[in-house]
Formats: C-alpha cells, sequence, structure tokens
C-alpha cells in the first residue's frame, strides 16, 4: 500500500511537472534576453545592467552610421540575415498573437524588442539598392573573447549591392519592415510608413538584381551560408501582400513558387514552410494548406524524437529548430487544421525546453537551467576586472545570469553538458528565442499558461 501511494504521489509530480509552467513568465525573460543583445548607445529604460554601450564606431564603408541593432549570438558580430529573420518572427507574433503578449503584460517590450532591430535595419538600407548586411569580421571577432564594450578589433562592414546582390537577405529584410509595419501602423502611423517604403524597395531590389547574399562577400561563409533566395522571394512577397493587399505581389510568388513546391520547414534558411503556411492565410489557396498539414501530420507521426520525447530536426540548435517547426504547425492549427493534436503538441515540446527531463534550458527559469552558456559578455565579470580567455576556460559558472536566453539545445538522445565550449548545444542567438517565444505567445493566447 505504501509504495501505492509513493507512486501516486510521483505520478501526481510528474503530471504537474509536465504541464504547470508559467508562460508569461517565460515571454518576459525571453524579452530581457534581446536586452543583453543590444548593440550601440543603450537606452535610458535598459533593464539588463550589467551591459553597458558597445561598438559606438560601427560604420559603413562611406561613413554611415550603423551603430545599433543586435549581436547575434555569443559573439559580437551583426549579420543582417539572421537579424532581420528575428525581425520578421517577432513582429508575426505581435501581429497575430497580440492577445497572448498583453495577456503576458509584454507587449510594450515585445514592440521595444522589435523595435531595436527595424531601426537598425533602416541605418542600413542606406540607398534603394545598397544594404549593409554585416558589421564585423566572422573570423577576427570569433578569435576574440571579451566583454563588447571593451572591444577594440576592427569591424569592418560588408554590403549587398546591384554587382554584388543578395536576393535572399534583401527579401528577408523586405519581410521584416513589411510584417514590421503592421505592428506600427496603427501605434505610430510614420514610422510604419517608413518601414513600408523601404521594404518596397528592398523587395524590388531582391527581385530585379537576384545572387545569394553568401556568394556577395567571402566573410559570412565562415558563419552562415545560405543555400538559395527563391524562398525568401516568396516569403517576401507574401508579407508584402499581407501589409499592402497589392495583388502584384501575389504574381511574384506565382512566379518564384515552382523551384520551391516540394520544399518544407522553416529556419533562418529555410522559408518555404512559414511561406505555406501565410499564403494559406492570406489567400484562402487549399494548396497551401494541404502542404502544410501533410508536413504537420509527418512531424507529428515520423519524425524523429529523442528517448525523453523532443521532436529532433537539427544537432545545431536542436530546441529552436522544434519551435520553428511548432511556430508554423501552430499556424496551421489556427487555420482548422487538426488543432486540438498540433497544439497539444506544440505545448508537450515547449515544456520538454521548460523543465519536464527535469533542466530547464531556459537561463534564468525554473530552479536548473545553464550556468554555463556559450556568450561572451555573460561570462564576463564586472569592468575594472578584465576578461579573456581565462574566462572562456574557467569551469566556474557565468558571472551574470543571461536571462531568457535558449540555448541549442541536447542532442538526438537528450545528451547534453552545461560547458562553455560546446557552442553547439550550449551557444545562444536572437533567432533562436523569436520563434519559441512565438510559440509561448501563442500558447498563452490559447489559455495554457499556469
Amino acid at each position: 500500500m505504501k509504495l501505492i501511494l509513493v507512486l501516486a504521489v510521483a505520478l501526481q509530480v510528474f503530471i504537474s511537472n509536465t504541464e504547470c509552467y508559467n508562460y508569461k513568465e517565460v515571454v518576459q525573460k525571453s524579452l530581457l534576453f534581446y536586452e543583453a543583445q543590444r548593440s550601440g548607445k543603450l537606452p535610458a529604460d535598459q533593464r539588463v545592467k550589467w551591459r553597458k554601450d558597445s561598438a559606438l564606431n560601427d560604420k559603413g564603408v562611406h561613413g554611415e552610421d550603423l551603430t545599433g541593432g543586435y549581436y547575434d549570438a555569443g559573439d559580437f558580430v551583426k549579420f543582417g540575415f539572421q537579424m532581420s529573420f528575428t525581425a520578421t518572427i517577432l513582429a508575426w507574433g505581435l501581429i497575430d498573437h497580440k492577445k497572448g503578449y498583453e495577456e503576458a503584460d509584454s507587449l510594450e517590450e515585445g514592440r521595444k524588442a522589435l523595435k531595436w532591430a527595424l531601426d537598425y535595419i533602416l541605418k542600413a538600407h542606406v540607398s534603394e539598392n545598397v544594404l549593409y548586411a554585416q558589421v564585423g569580421s566572422c573570423t577576427t571577432d570569433h578569435n576574440n573573447w571579451g566583454r563588447p564594450e571593451d572591444m577594440t578589433e576592427a569591424r569592418p562592414a560588408f554590403m549587398i549591392n546591384t554587382t554584388h546582390p543578395g536576393s535572399d537577405m534583401a527579401a528577408e529584410t523586405a519581410a521584416a519592415l513589411a510584417a514590421g509595419y503592421m505592428v506600427f501602423k496603427d501605434v505610430n502611423a510614420t514610422y510604419a510608413n517608413t518601414l513600408l517604403t523601404h521594404a518596397k524597395q528592398l523587395y524590388s531590389f531582391a527581385y530585379k538584381y537576384r545572387g545569394k547574399y553568401s556568394d556577395a562577400f567571402t566573410d559570412v561563409e565562415g558563419c552562415y551560408n545560405s543555400s538559395g533566395y527563391e524562398d525568401e522571394l516568396v516569403w517576401g512577397a507574401a508579407w508584402l501582400y499581407r501589409a499592402t493587399e497589392d495583388k502584384t505581389y501575389l504574381t511574384y510568388v506565382d512566379k518564384e513558387y515552382t523551384p520551391i513546391q516540394y520544399y518544407i520547414g522553416f529556419s533562418w534558411d529555410q522559408k518555404a514552410g512559414g511561406a505555406d503556411v501565410l499564403l494559406a492565410k492570406i489567400t484562402g489557396d487549399s494548396k497551401y494548406l494541404t502542404k502544410m498539414k501533410n508536413y504537420c501530420d509527418q512531424i507529428m507521426t515520423t519524425q524523429q524524437r529523442t528517448p525523453k520525447g523532443l521532436i529532433f530536426i537539427s544537432q545545431w540548435g536542436s530546441l529552436s529548430s522544434t519551435a520553428y517547426v511548432m511556430q508554423i504547425c501552430l499556424e496551421t492549427a489556427a487555420l482548422g487544421v487538426n488543432a486540438a493534436t498540433y497544439r497539444a503538441e506544440a505545448k508537450k515540446q515547449i515544456n520538454y525546453m521548460l523543465g519536464d527531463t527535469g533542466f530547464s534550458y531556459l537561463v534564468g527559469f525554473g530552479s536548473k537551467y545553464p550556468t554555463h552558456c556559450h556568450h561572451r559578455a555573460a561570462s564576463c565579470p564586472d569592468a575594472p576586472a578584465t576578461c579573456g580567455w581565462a574566462q572562456f576556460s574557467t569551469p566556474d559558472p557565468n558571472p551574470h545570469v543571461l536571462t531568457g536566453a535558449l540555448v541549442g539545445g541536447p542532442g538526438a538522445n537528450d545528451d547534453y553538458t552545461d560547458v562553455r565550449n560546446d557552442y553547439v548545444h550550449n551557444e545562444v542567438a536572437t533567432y533562436y528565442n523569436s520563434g519559441f517565444q512565438t510559440v509561448v505567445a501563442a500558447l498563452i493566447e490559447l489559455g495554457y499558461s499556469d
């Protein structure tokens, strides 16, 4: 009898742990992570106090002001393609899951996080057919460890233009600005219209001058290579149609869709799945929804899972990869497809990330979470103490808690070690958080928050 009672109590604890997470707190903390990633002159309302002004001399090749924006991950490069994708996803959540942000008391902070990226993007788009794609060298940056406030290395700026085009990056940036327009049009019409003007220009540039951004300059090749640009042309056109209702953009979708019709999935490099569900929503065309249903059904039933239940898609950034798939499947559910199944699975996957295995992969959330994430700034003690490779190598926890950061996550066997040098599993990134945060906002909206 005592054994039965013990097992019953254990089962109740397990059920409790798998169902009761404060998703509102998760959104709030995730937004704090974006503040820790800020580059440039920090605002008076900065809440992450251990970060200070940095990279105040970021400039273009002609002296253009390129301060601001977000550091990409645990390093200090500003990768425009990934930053724009992050902005698009943040905006998507603020548009379609505004209620979730409101219930988390985070709508204003969400808009601030988005605007920090958009303001930088506007600076980077210096003329109709010129967009700065990156600030900082992938190679040089990764040879240094320390605070962003102490950087002394050169920070070159790299652009795309008519002779060195980047259709993927320009179209993704157009998507971010078009989605941003929708977020701000009823909040700040002047700002929103500026975003839309730049979005139209950038899409025109992307469509007319074809090429991959990672072929435009060699420095990015050591960090992020693009697989193609047709998916971004479809994605960008879909967002511009949603923002403007100009059917010209649907003709662009039709012209560019054929090369990606058999592609699916969703990530910074693969927009087909996001484009399909967005087009299903804004056009009502069943071909897009059928494709999404087949994909999500496959993910739910046959995709590899870890022993403890994580849908496993990618070794690098496993949690983020899963979160992005859950995002587009939740959007598919919102269109009336297998809603109960997709929503239950999304909740299960998010709960895995938040602690169902006994460990939270969100820094600062729960009682046991990463304390050695691969992040230069968090690993450094407060100035005037020095910071260098000794901080990278120390077994001590990071002096600063990088609250709200989602780490890369476990391997295929739920294998994970909280060590700083494992950047595959323990680094963080702005685009890791954006899809994850959007899914959590959607779950709040559905009434799943504790």
